[in-house]
């Protein structure tokens, strides 16, 4: 909560007359680990600036809301104390996040939740269980340093380092990443839009390996480019090429390319982890260049989410995702489209309808139900628990274009789903979706979502 307190003065009439307040001094307090610099570097004003009285309560939440963005805090409160007639000092006060996270995950192998209970029988064998020590404030710089190791269903094995800001301006940051996974189940086609699986029991059939470059450059508040380098190396069994002699392409058992990636952000919502007002635009630009079993492909997408208050309570947002591939023929491990991840159609969670080209439409009405907070919980980092629960109303439409469907019935069609739940978001990037949904086959259910939208 932004606050501002103002001493008496005894010429109050002078006082109001003034309509302009200079910031002599920023003082940030509880940032036992952040420096002050990554601090001052999200905020809209420095000191020595000058500001329009009238202005100063939205400018406290407007810096607010953009250091609460930083994944560092807990809590941030921003206030302001007059000097004298005409100056003003400005008080930054944070609670800081547990940084150093081993983190214990437990992720399914399918889509989501309703697929592994509906379609696998909610078999345990199918968990992957992982240990990530993750350093999210590495020396206090917003770094960011960990290493994975998971086992399961899936075999990985990964090193992660990024840093922002490399130079004095805070402009520049470079990373770079490791990956390496194995299976010995994975999925080797989609027949009725829903993936087909094999497996070898006791030996892995696929593998793949990846290393990559990081480049960030980010001018200001909102605006970020990344360009990114990428070695990707495929190798599958035999039998999953004489079920799909397209998986890596004309019957190819391994696959090793290029990835030269842009990517473009323009991130100007007031919640970066759970927008409810502002824009946000993302585009990308890919191109693929095979060193073995691969040719060329490169792709474009974007993604453009538009969130509006219209009321005290109640809130509206688009969000539209889209893809255009070139060429159409590509490797089947790379033909996805939605069914995955964030990308699908609300009401098709049990299916993959997979293609080249796609767009995706998602409205979304909502309702402020709670926003509260817990506070003074017996954990130093976790002192305050932010508590906000969203009922809503909602409607999706989509195409996926594919030129191989096969006997995949829902692509190269217009898809249409809607539905109602309720969004519960908490602290340390908590998000769960309960929504229940209908779609133009007739079908409807409750579905559980920890992903964004």
């Amino acid at each position: 909560m932004a606050c501002l307190y103002v001493q008496a003065q005894p010429d109050t009439a002078s006082f109001v007359r003034i309509e302009k307040l200079v910031i002599r001094k920023i003082n940030i307090e509880g940032n036992r680990r952040t420096r002050a610099s990554i601090i001052l570097r999200e905020m809209s004003v420095a000191e020595g600036d000058t500001l329009s009285k009238g202005k100063l309560p939205e400018l406290l939440e407007i810096n607010r809301q953009r250091i609460f963005n930083l994944p560092l805090f807990t809590e941030v409160i921003v206030s302001a104390v007059t000097v004298n007639d005409s100056m003003i000092d400005w008080l930054v006060k944070v609670r800081e996040q547990w940084y150093i996270l081993p983190e214990v995950t437990i992720k399914l192998a399918d889509r989501n939740i309703n697929t592994w209970i509906k379609e696998q029988g909610g078999d345990i064998r199918r968990a992957n269980l992982g240990v990530a020590f993750k350093h999210r404030n590495f020396r206090g710089n917003l770094e960011e340093l960990s290493a994975t190791v998971q086992i399961g269903y899936t075999q990985k094995f990964g090193i992660e380092y990024f840093r922002p800001y490399i130079d004095k301006r805070q402009q520049h940051g470079l990373g770079a990443s490791f990956f390496f996974s194995q299976n010995e189940e994975t999925f080797f086609n989609t027949n009725r839009n829903k993936w087909q699986f094999v497996k070898k029991p006791g030996l892995y059939i696929i593998r793949h390996f990846e290393a990559a470059a990081l480049y960030v450059h980010r001018p200001g508040y909102a605006n970020k480019h990344a360009i990114e380098i990428r070695y990707r190396s495929f190798r599958a069994n035999d039998t999953i090429v004489r079920l799909n002699r397209d998986y890596y392409k004309d019957g190819s058992t391994s696959l090793q390319l290029m990835e030269f990636t842009y990517r473009y952000d323009l991130n100007k919502v007031d919640n970066w982890n759970y927008p409810l007002n502002g824009l946000k635009v993302v585009g990308t630009a890919c191109i693929r260049a095979g060193i073995q079993g691969f040719g060329f492909q490169s792709y474009i997408g974007a993604e453009v989410g538009y969130f509006k208050r219209l009321g005290r309570k109640w809130l509206w947002s688009e969000i539209l995702r889209g893809r255009l591939t070139m060429p159409d023929d590509m490797p089947y491990v790379f033909r996805y489209a939605m069914g995955n991840g964030s990308e699908y159609v609300r009401g098709y969670e049990y299916y993959v309808i997979d293609g080249t080209q796609y767009g995706l439409l998602r409205t979304n009405l909502k309702y402020e139900l709670l926003n509260t907070a817990i506070r003074n919980f017996p954990i130093r980092y976790l002192a305050v628990i932010p508590i906000r629960i969203y009922p809503k109303i909602f409607a999706d439409v989509g195409y996926a274009a594919n030129p191989q469907a096969g006997t995949s019935f829902l692509n190269n069609r217009g898809l249409a789903g809607y539905g109602f739940g309720v969004d519960i978001v908490s602290a340390y990037d908590f998000k769960l979706r309960l929504e229940y949904t209908f779609n133009h086959l007739g079908q409807k259910g409750l579905f559980l979502h920890t992903n964004s939208e």
